[in-house]
């Protein structure tokens, strides 16, 4: 069961938010006007399909781009105009992302990758302490042995492991998951939400998890539906799934 405690506190807020493209002659309308909060501590899943808008609306979320209208505030910071330098400080520090494509740096190990956020985030500067973290995510994730490893010497499901110690490295409020167990077949894909749910609940953090996958969303406390770049469905999920292995492997 997933039990991660939830506040009243808007740790994000969608504010009227819209995204429009120019097609040629004519605008392509992506969202159309979107209002919601996600609480601290709560893990929500958005759903839809292809061209609904959920990855759209991620890369909002995560200050990646630009709205049309509206905006988006990250632990009561308004972030969606904020200029590039001063968004690189909110978002180092408040979100944690985890790409379904891993996004590792080839040239570096998995230690290493673990620990970039650190190095350019944090502002401590006791690098026992960053190095300490790193190792113990890395422990966590079953990777204790894989430490000086490149990620081409890993697994798909490594890589997307060492992806999920370096979204928590900084112990973020808010972690992005982008169909996080997408590239990986029903075993890996069932043992990276497992440790992306714990990681959830050992942290405390606020989880968004874009999907298309129906089943992976019923681990979420909440199901949030895009169709045509609209909310059509927002509802509270009373009795999140239990069991990862079982459901991964349902639903590939």
């Amino acid at each position: 069961m997933n039990e991660a405690v939830t506040s009243t506190f808007p740790m994000i807020a969608v504010e009227g938010l819209r995204k429009s493209i120019r097609n040629g002659t004519r605008t392509v309308d992506i969202l159309k006007g979107l209002d919601f909060t996600v609480p601290q501590g709560q893990f929500a899943a958005v759903m839809g399909s292809s061209g609904s808008g959920k990855s759209t609306l991620l890369g909002l979320l995560a200050g990646l781009d630009t709205p049309s209208a509206g905006n988006v505030r990250l632990n009561e910071t308004a972030i969606s105009y904020l200029p590039e330098d001063k968004l690189a400080q909110v978002r180092g520090k408040t979100i944690g992302f985890v790409f379904q494509s891993y996004q590792l740096i080839p040239t570096l190990t998995a230690l290493e990758n673990v620990l970039l956020p650190y190095e350019l985030n944090s502002d401590s500067q006791n690098s026992d302490a960053g190095m300490t973290r790193a190792r113990e995510l890395l422990t966590n994730v079953g990777l204790a042995d894989r430490l000086d490893h490149y990620p081409v010497q890993l697994s798909g499901g490594e890589q997307q492991r060492v992806a999920l110690a370096r979204a928590f490295i900084l112990r973020p409020p808010i972690v992005l998951a982008d169909e996080p167990t997408g590239n990986l077949d029903s075993t890996n894909g069932a043992h990276v939400l497992e440790l992306l749910l714990n990681l959830n609940r050992r942290e405390g953090t606020t989880l968004v998890l874009v999907t298309h996958d129906p089943v992976l969303a019923s681990y979420a406390n909440r199901r949030i539906v895009l169709r045509d770049g609209l909310i059509i469905s927002d509802e509270v999920n009373p009795s999140p799934a239990a069991d990862p292995q079982q459901a991964v492997t349902v639903a590939r």
